[in-house]
């Protein structure tokens, strides 16, 4: 339920969680939320880029801070949670699962060390810290948790496993949202088409690929972190108080898009 106190289009004085928040997408949605008024804490699997990030931040005049964790492990991902309910006070209003990886192979390339890094990463620590999580986000009254899907959820692109763990995220916040709407929490995942960070680079920066990815979504044009960190922030708003359950994509038209001919003479 939302706070009736609040602008529906702010997010100030909230509390949130953003995994991986240094790099591409993720320090996007940090500075996005901080930007909308929340106190936020990330975490990243780096000390140096960690406090690199930290400076700037405090230099903008945001209200950031956050620890090493790598997400993979459930020993970090219990430390970190402990942390986050010290620093908050128990409670927390949103939780943004976007730390992520892939390895670019094909389905009879990947290794079983392949499998468990994917998975652990991806798809098992969204899954712990949504529990990890739970009592911090009732506590708040209006809890959110946003997690990051991929369009290689929602339909077919090159890279099997990767694509697995993302549909799972797109499933588990329709899980999640029915079992603890009672909890004042909703969930939601967003899924991103490819969007140009220092991770999509090297691919995006090919001639060729780019024109291929391109010519197949409708906008035109590659996608931006800031424009997903957007739908992100949105997500946690007051203003977004009736949406749970779902995955919404945020990819120029791409996974809407059909075949267009010319009419006949």
């Amino acid at each position: 339920m939302a706070r009736p106190q609040q602008n529906k289009w702010s997010l100030h004085g909230m509390t949130a969680l953003v995994t991986g928040g240094t790099r591409g997408i993720g320090h996007a949605v940090v500075e996005e939320l901080a930007g909308l008024g929340a106190s936020v804490y990330t975490c990243t699997f780096t000390e140096a880029e960690l406090q690199e990030c930290l400076e700037k931040w405090k230099v903008k005049g945001l209200q950031v801070t956050g620890s090493v964790c790598d997400v993979s492990s459930r020993a970090d991902r219990e430390k970190l949670m402990k942390d986050v309910s010290s620093f908050f006070g128990a409670k927390l209003d949103i939780l943004v699962n976007n730390a992520g990886t892939n390895v670019w192979k094909a389905t009879t390339e990947h290794t079983a060390e392949d499998f468990a890094f994917i998975v652990s990463t991806n798809l098992e620590s969204a899954y712990h810290l949504s529990q990890l999580a739970h009592p911090l986000l009732k506590a708040s009254g209006a809890g959110n948790i946003v997690s990051l899907s991929s369009v290689a959820g929602v339909t077919s692109v090159n890279g099997s496993l990767y694509g697995i763990t993302k549909g799972a995220i797109s499933q588990l916040a329709k899980n999640l949202a029915c079992e603890w709407a009672k909890d004042g929490i909703r969930v939601n995942a967003v899924a991103p088409w490819f969007i140009w960070t220092s991770l999509t680079e090297a691919y995006l920066s090919e001639e060729k690929f780019n024109e291929a990815v391109v010519s197949r979504t409708p906008l035109g044009r590659t996608g931006q972190p800031e424009e997903v960190a957007a739908l992100v922030a949105f997500l946690c708003m007051p203003a977004s108080s009736y949406i749970t359950g779902q995955t919404i994509c945020i990819d120029g038209g791409f996974t809407v898009n059909g075949f267009f001919f010319p009419p006949p003479a």
